[in-house]
């Protein structure tokens, strides 16, 4: 078996650690001076008013919409893919959750069925988001509808940090971003953490209170909040890492860039497809595969000792939790979209090396099933 090809590679160096460590040395692990610091440094990084550390990338959601005002009674259209955590809050503050078909280049949100969605509710409030694998939504489309229909937009930015459309951040497109720090992402805190990005003062100093028991700057106790705090390691390290996030997107575009050129003309996969208003910051590099061969697909990988991912198996208003909750909604695209994809590796740190190990093992893969036309989509689409 060739060398193995991890599907991701968490970074982690000296400086972070010893950064760690005067913070633990400090005494200060809670509510100091990192976790303003970091947080300063992303609101300018998506060129925000504020930004709020939360304890994880889920409460961020939680919260953000808690802050908004959204609860019993609201809608909110959310795509038909995206990860579970997306739907969750809605669910959790006694909203409706609405599910919108995905566009088929972007893997996102289809402005066009969120438009007839829309149109067909009678008690719409807000959309949610998904920037998808770190591809940006249609903004410009999707922003448009919100204004006709004085929806409220939430960015599910979990995994797109310091992507663009128009070079324009997200995180700052709608009224609030919501971000996710898990070990996984583009960036980390060494751990788990969150962030909510806003112009909105009003709705920072609500996201302050909420993470923090409820507790306003004045001591009292004004909201129904809980603990979702971001420690001030974790703080720290985020920091870090923001620092480095530029010239880490710059290592996963170049990835992402050796793959298009190999793959995009292998008819064993569909590669993803690129947009000219957007920057793609590569989260995952998910291909598309016939129906039926995934799993034949990331064995014959796997024996090849190159890693895989899912990202999802099926649409989120399948899982069992969201289904018996929510009337069913017609998503084809995205249901056909879960049932093909596989996430090769990706990260920035990826050497040629392991590329040229992944792109023959998928070669190899359509020589011995007799693959010799291309995926239905087309071979590194561009829109």
């Amino acid at each position: 078996m060739p060398e193995s090809v991890p599907f991701t590679d968490i970074a982690m160096d000296d400086a972070m650690v010893e950064r760690v460590e005067s913070v633990l040395r400090s005494g200060r692990h809670v509510k100091g001076t990192e976790c303003e610091t970091f947080e300063a440094n992303f609101a300018a990084a998506c060129e925000t008013d504020h930004a709020v550390g939360v304890s994880n990338g889920t409460a961020a959601l939680l919260l953000g919409m808690q802050a908004l005002g959204i609860g019993p009674g609201d809608t909110v259209f959310v795509p038909g893919h995206t990860y579970f955590a997306t739907v969750s809050p809605v669910l959790e503050l006694g909203a409706t959750p609405r599910f919108v078909d995905i566009d088929p280049d972007r893997y996102t949100m289809d402005p066009d069925a969120l438009r007839a969605a829309v149109e067909a509710s009678d008690d719409p409030t807000a959309v949610a988001v998904t920037h998808m694998h770190g591809q940006p939504a249609a903004m410009d489309e999707i922003l448009d509808i919100a204004d006709g229909n004085d929806l409220l937009v939430i960015e599910d930015a979990a995994q797109a940090h310091l992507a663009t459309v128009d070079g324009d951040p997200v995180g700052g497109l709608g009224d609030i971003g919501c971000f996710s720090f898990y070990p996984t992402k583009n960036m980390t805190v060494g751990g788990d953490g969150g962030m909510v990005t806003t112009d909105d003062e009003a709705v920072a100093r609500q996201l302050r209170a909420l993470r923090n028991h409820g507790r306003d700057e004045t001591g009292e106790h004004v909201a129904l909040g809980l603990n979702y705090r971001l420690d001030e390691t974790n703080a720290a390290v985020g920091d870090e890492q923001l620092a480095r996030l530029p010239e880490w997107i710059e290592g996963r575009r170049r990835a992402a860039s050796q793959y298009d050129r190999r793959l995009g003309d292998c008819p064993a996969v569909v590669t993803p497809a690129t947009v000219e208003d957007a920057t793609h910051v590569y989260h995952h590099y998910p291909v598309q595969v016939s129906t039926g061969e995934r799993e034949a697909f990331r064995a014959f990988l796997d024996e090849r000792g190159v890693a895989t991912g899912i990202h999802y198996n099926r649409p989120v208003q399948e899982q069992p939790a969201v289904r018996e909750r929510v009337e069913p909604a017609e998503t084809p695209v995205a249901a056909a979209y879960c049932a093909r994809t596989v996430s090769l590796p990706m990260h920035p740190r990826l050497t040629d090396a392991e590329i040229e190990t992944v792109c023959a093992a998928v070669e190899a893969f359509a020589d011995e099933s007799g693959q010799v036309e291309t995926q239905p989509g087309g071979p590194g689409h561009s829109e």
